[in-house]
């Protein structure tokens, strides 16, 4: 079994970006070309919570899982603080090791709690990379961290429905931006305003 990884700092830091995003940045690009920067906010939103629901191997309440499109404009007033807490419960939530035992569920896919675990962690660095990216801001995550999501994710099975094609990097690249160039990432990218 992989160790359990520390989250506090991710969340920290992506919820720090989060927290300096002004609304006339909502509907600016992203490095995923189907988001803007508000529908990046509101699926972090929703998968704050659901990673949440994984670490403690509860299930979805009734009617929830169907994962419909991120739309920004379906963003919940209060999101500067809101997102960013429930980031830090996030972790929290992972920083009990029982979390990484056996079996969980993520919305309504089955997985290893392990790889649950590391999912929502690639979530939260990625997406902190894609906003921080988007929106002029710096991004030094936790090192310990995208390392353990760059192993991570190089043991994956390649999913096109979760990642676009490996962006190739330079063996000089930082740790981060091997990460976004797994995740299939332009390590390179700059937003067109």
């Amino acid at each position: 079994m992989r160790a359990p990884v520390d989250f506090r700092h991710a969340a920290r830091d992506t919820g720090a970006v989060i927290a300096r995003i002004q609304d006339d940045q909502l509907s600016w690009p992203t490095p995923s070309p189907d988001y803007t920067v508000g529908d990046l906010l509101e699926h972090i939103d929703g998968l704050s919570l659901e990673f949440q629901l994984s670490a403690h191997k509860t299930a979805l309440p009734p009617g929830a899982g169907e994962v419909p499109e991120a739309d920004g404009r379906n963003l919940a007033e209060g999101w500067r603080e809101r997102i960013p807490n429930q980031l830090t419960a996030l972790a929290g939530a992972w920083a009990d090791p029982a979390a990484w035992d056996g079996e969980t569920v993520a919305g309504r896919v089955p997985l290893d709690a392990v790889d649950a675990g590391m999912f929502a962690l690639d979530e939260i660095i990625v997406h902190g990379w894609d906003l921080a990216r988007s929106t002029g801001q710096r991004y030094n995550p936790d090192l310990r961290a995208v390392q353990a999501c760059a192993e991570f994710l190089g043991e994956q099975p390649r999913n096109p429905d979760l990642f676009g094609p490996v962006v190739p990097v330079d063996d000089s690249a930082s740790p981060l931006d091997r990460l976004v160039g797994l995740t299939g990432r332009d390590p390179a990218w700059i937003p067109e305003i």
